[in-house]
């Protein structure tokens, strides 16, 4: 393989992988991994540094930005550009590449059965806190305060400006389930990201408010970026082919965290039907021996499915953390 592939893993610091330089090299031809490796720059730069005329690098830049491999920012005037500073972003953008061959998708697949636990693993020990955290789906949280903003989905939808939304990269590429594919709510910089590349399709409140409500009857778990802020995007997890979920339940390894709030069940009202145990990702809900459901807070995410589909309204959420548990940015 040719090295500039490996250096183009290193960027995202996976230089010692042996599936990311091969996902570069099917993305990406030697011109346009050169292109990269010489960013940031806006086109009339990239061009000098390249021995190319402009109009061909501007070409390329767009070539580049459908794949998924480069940023614009529209802070500088012609744009500047850069290449996806982490395996987050390469992950999420270039699966979704219109034009991604199977063999691109299945290799991806390939390094998150293979090699991935163990770079969760070595993220979760440098990084401060996980990049992503559990918010409770659309239900009544029996709080010691309101729920704040930044945990309330319709809240969060309704205070968008803009919304689309794409496919799951993770079902895309993992086809473990049928749950829904297009699930992953876009807000505001990133639904404008995924309607100018043609990856996502733009959504009004009302059909954002219908999808999270589908994906919560369906077992799916609400997840944002860890800040409190939600000006990014909204996945809608599943166990089996989530980038963070099975590495947190096979191996424990914490790159998600929970939400505020935990489920609590009232004995009185459980009827023992076993509904909440089927609907828990975690583990967290067990019979006791006169077949009561109970939860053990310390492996509850918070993330409420269990009481969406409790017959007897027996599950409740209670708030087991302060407000600032949520940091204010990311990795603050």
């Amino acid at each position: 393989m040719d090295a500039i592939y490996t250096e183009l893993a290193k960027r995202i610091g996976l230089g010692h992988s042996q599936r990311i330089p091969r996902l570069f090299e099917m993305i990406a031809g030697r011109e346009e991994a050169e292109m990269l490796l010489r960013m940031p720059g806006n086109a009339p730069s990239l061009a000098e540094k390249l021995g190319h005329d402009v109009e061909r690098v501007e070409t390329a830049l767009e070539t580049l930005f459908v794949k998924g491999l480069v940023f614009p920012s529209a802070k500088t005037d012609p744009p500047t550009y850069r290449m996806g500073r982490d395996l987050v972003q390469f992950h999420d953008a270039t699966i979704l590449w219109p034009g991604a061959p199977q063999a691109f998708l299945d290799l991806w697949q390939d390094f998150m059965e293979v090699e991935w636990p163990e770079v969760a693993k070595q993220y979760s020990r440098i990084v401060p806190r996980p990049f992503t955290r559990v918010i409770p789906v659309g239900i009544t949280v029996q709080a010691k305060s309101h729920v704040l903003a930044y945990e309330d989905v319709e809240e969060i939808i309704n205070s968008s400006k803009s919304l689309s939304v794409t496919k799951c990269t993770c079902r895309l590429t993992a086809h473990k389930c049928d749950k829904e594919l297009e699930a992953c709510l876009q807000i505001n910089r990133a639904a404008d990201y995924s309607l100018a590349r043609g990856t996502g399709r733009k959504l009004t409140k009302d059909q954002a408010l219908d999808l999270v409500r589908r994906c919560e009857e369906e077992g799916l778990i609400h997840v944002v970026m860890n800040k409190q802020s939600v000006d990014h995007f909204i996945c809608n997890c599943c166990s089996c082919c989530c980038q963070t979920m099975p590495v947190l339940i096979q191996h424990n390894v914490s790159v998600i965290e929970p939400s505020r709030f935990a489920a609590q069940i009232d004995p009185e009202l459980c009827t023992g039907c076993e509904t909440c145990l089927d609907r828990c990702f975690f583990g967290a809900i067990s019979l006791t021996p006169d077949q009561t459901a109970q939860v053990d807070e310390k492996k509850c995410m918070g993330c409420g499915l269990c009481q969406v589909t409790c017959p007897s309204a027996a599950v409740t959420m209670k708030e087991v953390r302060a407000k600032d548990f949520i940091p204010e940015k990311l990795f603050g």
